[in-house]
């Protein structure tokens, strides 16, 4: 997540020098013209700025492909080689960034790569395309922000069929209150009226668990570091339960009713801030936390160390395994009485990223062809299949019995976090070597499959709701939450979740002095805001808040708040025309 935002940011950088470089090299439009395509095996290089793999894809997806396009992908992946805004500028400067280009198209950078001819059309290989064309309002959104009137340039990645007033989150939602359900029953299941709550709930958690396992290194909270942006990364993150969500140094609730500077006393993140130095305070708080780095903390989540998460894609995914819920051990949503959680709506106009065509490929229609499948039906499960996404391979993974899909006893073994290798007639070698390198959503998982009429995801099936059902854990959490089967369908029954509706909104590129000003001052803030958060005392943290606030106010924090909240502003109405777009297209928003 990190990693990825910076090399894409460190590209983004040296993207307007090298689109200069590559039009003197190309000078003008030198799209080469398909050579006659006899269907021989070709290897195509893909520019991957999502890929977290470099290399000649292997396994299952490779013979699949080769069996149905008779291709190689050779995965070109900024995100491994390091330095990429030099692997950018390179290949930029020769015209020829690759085969296929998997990139973002904000910022200015999908407009820069059309006018640096290093994008080809793909109007002319479109006859056919059906899966293509089903998004074509998604390619006429991403038409609009690179500034191009006609043409298809790619295909906008994460669309969804769905209403954007829908969530796009599946059982569970991005961000959440999520802690060690087996001590917090424990200790006798203690109310939790509000996020102050938490810290006496968690201490005795805390304690229990410290006392029950024999080990003093246990604690509530950890922290880290490493995605410290404009502000605490890890502040932001409780401020969500409440509906909020960040665009610069603003925090915007998802519907638009309330807009916050995260240097406001009283507001919001202040108030975060204070709830973490109550509970260092209280003792509940890793001390590591101001050192170690993402990865460090989590391995302690594996190791059962830690009880509280902000995401259950942190703590049910490190420590939720089948066996540990099978023991009534696991992490499961808190019920915060005031959370109204902010959620994603879904996009039917795809996300930021997009896939298309180099200028240079030499076999532009059967490329196509292959993109046209990845938005297929069987694109969609085979290039999403990993752990907590799509279903994976019809045959292999899942089969239909009596109209509804199930999983195999293979399928079953490797979406659940188990290895197994694949059978010799699907490529052999281990699964998990052989899922897609490409790591690039197409189409929302949760979204459902028009042929199954069942999800892509294969957690949301009858049959594995079922499974999970039975597990101690989520029998005890149900049971003591009210009868609901899934976190989702607690939250949507008692109003406790808010959807910011899923518009494609990009930030427009900023004043230089803005950028300027934005860097000294969010130094401020995140230093500020960990100090507050370890200091000795109430009076301490408060101190060193009011400070704060006086400094950035001379660092003119106010100039770049009146961009940030002109840009949260501008984004509410994204979202509330994209929802009017939606009903005029399809009579209604539900």
């Amino acid at each position: 997540m990190s990693i990825k935002k910076k090399v894409t940011s460190a590209i983004a950088v040296g993207l307007a020098a090298a689109m200069t470089m590559s039009l003197a090299a190309c000078g003008g439009n030198d799209t080469v013209a398909d050579v006659e395509d006899n269907g021989e095996l070709i290897t195509v290089d893909v520019f991957d700025s999502l890929a977290n793999y470099q290399g000649e894809q292997k396994g299952w997806f490779a013979k699949l492909i080769k069996d149905k396009f008779n291709i190689k992908l050779n995965i070109i992946a900024p995100n491994v080689a390091g330095g990429g805004t030099t692997l950018f500028d390179t290949r930029s400067a020769a015209g020829n960034l690759g085969d296929l280009i998997i990139y973002g198209y904000d910022n200015g950078q999908g407009e820069r790569l059309v006018k640096a001819n290093l994008l080809a059309d793909m109007t002319p290989y479109l006859d056919g395309m059906d899966n293509i064309k089903k998004y074509q309002s998604a390619i006429d959104s991403m038409n609009e922000t690179i500034g191009q009137e006609s043409g298809v340039w790619g295909v906008p990645g994460s669309v969804s069929s769905r209403p954007p007033t829908d969530p796009s989150e599946g059982l569970e939602p991005t961000f959440g209150p999520y802690l060690r359900w087996d001590y917090y029953k424990a200790v006798g299941y203690p109310e939790i009226s509000t996020l102050e709550d938490l810290i006496p709930v968690l201490k005795q958690m805390q304690d229990k668990a410290r006392e029950t396992e024999g080990s003093n290194d246990i604690y509530a909270m950890s922290l880290f570091k490493d995605w410290d942006g404009n502000m605490m990364n890890n502040a932001k993150q409780p401020t969500c339960f409440y509906g909020w969500d960040e665009l610069g140094f603003v925090l915007a609730k998802a519907d638009g009713s309330d807009y916050e500077s995260i240097t406001d006393e009283g507001g919001i993140y202040d108030r975060v801030i204070k709830f973490f130095n109550a509970a260092y305070r209280a003792g509940i708080v890793d001390p590591e936390s101001t050192t170690q780095n993402y990865d460090t903390m989590n391995s302690k989540y594996k190791e059962g160390k830690i009880l509280f998460s902000f995401w259950p894609w942190l703590g049910q995914a490190a420590y939720n395994t089948v066996e540990n819920k099978e023991a009534g051990k696991g992490f499961m949503i808190a019920p915060l009485k005031d959370q109204k959680i902010f959620s994603y709506g879904a996009h039917p106009n795809g996300e930021r990223q997009f896939i298309g065509i180099g200028s240079k490929c030499k076999y532009k229609q059967r490329l196509v062809k292959f993109i046209d499948w990845l938005y297929s039906p069987e694109g969609i499960y085979c290039s999403g299949a990993q752990t907590g996404g799509a279903a994976g391979p019809q045959g292999l993974n899942w089969e239909l019995k009596d109209g509804e899909p199930v999983l195999t006893e293979f399928g079953s073994t490797v979406l659940n976090g188990g290895s197994a290798n694949v059978p010799d007639e699907w490529g052999g070698g281990s699964y998990s070597d052989g899922v897609s390198a490409l790591n690039y959503p197409t189409v929302v998982v949760n979204d459902i499959d028009p042929d199954t009429g069942y999800s892509f995801n294969a957690s949301m099936w009858p049959s594995e709701l079922e499974k999970a059902n039975n597990y101690a854990l989520n029998k005890d959490w149900s049971e003591f939450m009210g009868g609901y089967s899934t976190t989702m369908e607690y939250l949507e029954a008692n109003n406790m979740i808010d959807v910011a509706p899923g518009a494609s909104y990009v930030t427009p590129n900023e004043d230089s002095k803005i950028t300027t000003l934005r860097g000294s001052i969010k130094t401020e803030i995140v230093n500020a805001s960990w100090q507050a958060s370890f200091a000795e005392s109430e009076a301490e943290c408060d101190k060193i808040m009011a400070t704060m606030r006086d400094t950035v106010k001379g660092l003119g924090i106010d100039e770049v708040l009146d961009v940030d909240m002109k840009n949260a502003k501008d984004q509410q109405a994204a979202r509330e025309q994209i929802v009017k777009d939606y009903a005029a297209e399809h009579g209604s928003d539900e």
